[in-house]
Parts: C-alpha cells; sequence; structure tokens
C-alpha cells in the first residue's frame, strides 16, 4: 500500500507538467486572440473566448501555486482538466483555421 508521501509524489510528477502545458497553450491561445482581430470570429465571440482562456490560465496558474505550497498535497479535479482540455482543443482549432486561412 502506497503512503502519502508516494501520492504527493506521484500526482506532483503527473500534475507539474500537466498543468505547465496548461498555461503554456492557455499564454499561446491569448497570444493570438490579443494580437488582432480573427476574420471568422464575431468582435463578442472573440472577446468572450479571450475572456475563457485568461480565466483557465489564471486557474490553471492558481493550481500550480497550490501543487507547490503544499508538496503536492492539492489535485485538480477531473472534470477541470477536461474543460481546459476542450478549450485547449477550441484555441487549437481556431489557429488552425486562421493559419489555413491566411495560407490560402
Amino acid at each position: 500500500m502506497s503512503n502519502p508521501s508516494d501520492s504527493a509524489e506521484l500526482l506532483t510528477a503527473v500534475l507539474k507538467p500537466l498543468l505547465e502545458d496548461f498555461q503554456e497553450w492557455f499564454q499561446r491561445s491569448l497570444d493570438l486572440l490579443e494580437s488582432k482581430p480573427i476574420s471568422f470570429l464575431s468582435p463578442e465571440q472573440q472577446t468572450h473566448l479571450t475572456h475563457r482562456v485568461k480565466t483557465a490560465l489564471a486557474e490553471a496558474q492558481t493550481a500550480q501555486m497550490l501543487l507547490q505550497a503544499t508538496d503536492g498535497q492539492v489535485g485538480v479535479e477531473a472534470s477541470q482538466v477536461l474543460t481546459w482540455h476542450s478549450l485547449v482543443a477550441e484555441c487549437w482549432a481556431v489557429a488552425r483555421r486562421l493559419r489555413q486561412e491566411n495560407a490560402g
């Protein structure tokens, strides 16, 4: 049976790089969304997506700080990870479409 210290180490080993990845992708998405108007998004859609990305970035940063401050005793709900993953996928789709339009 594992002890709490082993569980915290495993959680940190898995969650730390995941949180770093989410932060990187949210920041890259934010840079794109704030750089210029995106022709296939209405201004309201772009503003709403930007707001969602900013919120998710702040949440991921907070989760990482809590993970560090508690030596791996704090995790993230799987449902939250799925929400972040969906948002990243949505941002990737926007970036992909933008690249296609700029290439064409």
